[in-house]
């Protein structure tokens, strides 16, 4: 459901329990909040840096649709993705991704992809291929694997063994590959080397490093111009919301690189840094129990609609909407000022969105509202694990007043 209520919460959680006595269970997206967000990002980078949303951190259409008129482009990683983009806007798009379908590059040529990310010597083969038999010619980033490891980042995709773009050493060959194929043109490189990193202050030095190296192989070559592309990797702090990470640093760090970046294009990739605070995923409590001197509190969903907890094996933030009606004629089954682990519906010991945290108290019927929900979370999820009912899902304050 899309809505330009200005609709909170509390308001949903109120509103739904007078309209049924199935347990609640929702997502609910801020489109306000993601407008804001957004622009305040936007606003706080320099000319020479352009803002791309990676869809995949969250591709529903209103949140695509919410910021088309923000961004200045979108990543994509796969042909349903690009469909969904084209469909929605005409602003350019960057296609990722290591394992692209001969399809998916037709794909892209036929549609408003800007650049394509080339991952391997084998990839650059079947792109000129392809490009040769439509008679075009393919602008491409070369995607880097660089030798070190800039941050500690909770996931890493380059600086370590991985599926994932050239390694720094053969970056010169590739080069010397791409010079001498007849159907693409190198535009610059992609550096996307992290997910989820708080420390903005190492983003900054990988920022620079990023454009050391783009500056170093443009010499090499005799390359014109350059994209430098550093991909996204901005992280949510799951495990202590209070402490976010310093954009204001980032930002300020990449506009003091504006002479250090001569003529250079700085593309920003913001995926879950974008989306993650405009959801909230909303359950009810089933049920509180003990076992083996644990507390349990079980869910109406889990692991099938949020699996990020469960697949990091953390702790999702979450807060506890009390509700005091309780219709059944025994005893409310509830916690007091211990710590509880939240499981969901599941017949797994794997799902589990919450581990052994502190709540004053916790009741069956209660809400459990579990923030930064908007990226990586419902369309990341095995929706289809023993044919549970889907979440509904809501979209509040679509339209901007």
């Amino acid at each position: 459901m899309i809505t330009n209520e200005e609709l909170t919460l509390e308001k949903y959680i109120k509103e739904k329990r007078k309209q049924t006595k199935d347990p609640i269970c929702a997502y609910i997206y801020d489109l306000k909040q993601l407008r804001d967000h957004a622009a305040a990002i936007k606003n706080s980078l320099p000319s020479f840096c352009r803002l791309y949303y990676a869809a995949k951190a969250n591709s529903d259409q209103p949140l695509l649709e919410t910021l088309d008129p923000i961004v200045d482009g979108f990543e994509v990683a796969s042909e349903g993705e690009i469909n969904k983009l084209v469909a929605e806007t005409e602003k350019p798009m960057i296609f990722g991704g290591p394992g692209k379908k001969d399809r998916e590059i037709e794909a892209a040529i036929h549609s408003n992809v800007e650049y394509l990310n080339v991952e391997s010597f084998h990839e650059l083969n079947r792109i000129n291929y392809i490009a040769k038999q439509k008679n075009v010619t393919v602008p491409i980033l070369i995607r880097v694997n660089l030798s070190v490891n800039i941050s500690d980042s909770h996931l890493r995709m380059s600086g370590v063994p991985s599926q994932f773009g050239i390694d720094e050493r053969e970056v010169p060959s590739f080069i010397e590959a791409a010079l001498d194929a007849e159907f693409v043109s190198i535009e610059g490189f992609h550096f996307h080397a992290m997910s989820n990193n708080l420390d903005a202050e190492s983003h900054v030095r990988f920022v620079k490093v990023c454009i050391d190296k783009t500056k170093l192989w443009r010499k090499q070559f005799g390359l014109s111009g350059m994209i430098v592309d550093l991909g996204g990797g901005i992280g949510i702090n799951y495990w202590n919301p209070e402490d976010p990470f310093d954009w204001e640093i980032l930002a300020s760090g990449i506009t003091g690189l504006r002479t250090e970046a001569e003529d250079l294009t700085l593309i920003i990739e913001i995926g879950r840094y974008m989306t993650a605070a405009c959801g909230s995923y909303v359950t009810e409590v089933l049920d509180i129990k003990k076992n083996h001197d644990q507390h349990f509190a079980v869910i109406r969903g889990g692991s099938h609609h949020l699996r990020l907890p469960a697949a990091w094996k953390m702790s999702h933030p979450f807060r506890v909407y009390s509700v005091e009606e309780w219709n059944y004629p025994f005893a409310r089954p509830e916690v007091l000022k211990t710590d509880v682990t939240v499981a969901g519906e599941l017949c797994t010991p794997n799902d589990v969105l919450v581990r052994k945290e502190y709540v004053d108290q916790l009741r069956a019927g209660d809400i459990v509202i579990f923030e930064y929900a908007g990226a990586y979370a419902w369309t990341i999820s095995h929706h289809e694990f023993l044919s549970h009912p889907y979440p509904e899902i809501i979209y509040v304050n679509a339209t901007e007043k």
